[in-house]
């Protein structure tokens, strides 16, 4: 788990072929200590898992699922990407709830100053903006970000300068692909519901959740 507070940067050192997947070797712009092998570290937000791990160096599998819904499976050598390691139960949780399986990616549209921020507009499938609402949170390359605008294709994040300075965001051009984490708490609400409403998915017999329900049980 993580919290989408991206630690550092990393560079792509070495990439080859591991089975049906890659080994990636990175190197990252602050130490590792207290870090071993068989640690999470999301790399521009996938949950990877340290095989090698030494001083600020170390390696991870990529599996053929993660390449096939990730950005990795364009990673170059010398390309910079986002670190962070795994939440600590003791860490203060100051982005979001992220669980580093990324969803999909997205395209950036455009980009333009406001102020001291910059928005950035991203184009996404139908089926990761249903889980998009305005001022919800996103993971975007596994940094958390708070969505301004959305609809059933686009949205919208105003990105600050200390966002801009410490992540890969500022680098990123449009047309550029990004991963793409969306909220988990609204893929268990819809599962929930369609487990209540969807007769054939629900064995249980439990009444489903409906405008009578919610009226009967104080909710509206």
């Amino acid at each position: 788990m993580f919290t989408g507070i991206i630690e550092g940067l990393g560079k792509i050192t070495g990439i080859r072929p591991s089975g049906e997947g890659k080994r990636l070797s990175i190197v990252a712009n602050f130490s590792l200590e207290n870090s071993k092998i068989g640690d999470s570290i999301a790399v521009n937000g996938a949950c990877l898992t340290a095989v090698t791990i030494s001083t600020s160096r170390f390696e991870v599998d990529v599996s053929p699922e993660t390449i096939d819904k990730t950005t990795l499976k364009d990673i170059r050598i010398g390309e910079p990407v986002n670190i962070e390691r795994a939440l600590r139960l003791s860490d203060r949780l100051d982005g979001h709830l992220v669980s580093g399986h990324i969803d999909g990616t997205g395209r950036i549209t455009y980009k333009t100053r406001q102020a001291n921020a910059i928005l950035i507009g991203f184009s996404v499938g139908q089926s990761l903006a249903r889980y998009m609402i305005a001022k919800g949170s996103v993971a975007i390359d596994g940094i958390s970000l708070t969505i301004n605008t959305c609809d059933q294709h686009n949205f919208e994040v105003s990105i600050i300068p200390h966002t801009v300075a410490i992540t890969t965001i500022g680098i990123k051009h449009v047309g550029d692909a990004v991963n793409i984490e969306t909220d988990m708490i609204g893929k268990y609400v819809e599962k929930f519901l369609i487990n209540k409403t969807d007769p054939d998915k629900n064995k249980t017999g439990d009444k489903p959740v409906d405008m009578e329900f919610l009226l009967k049980t104080g909710f509206i």
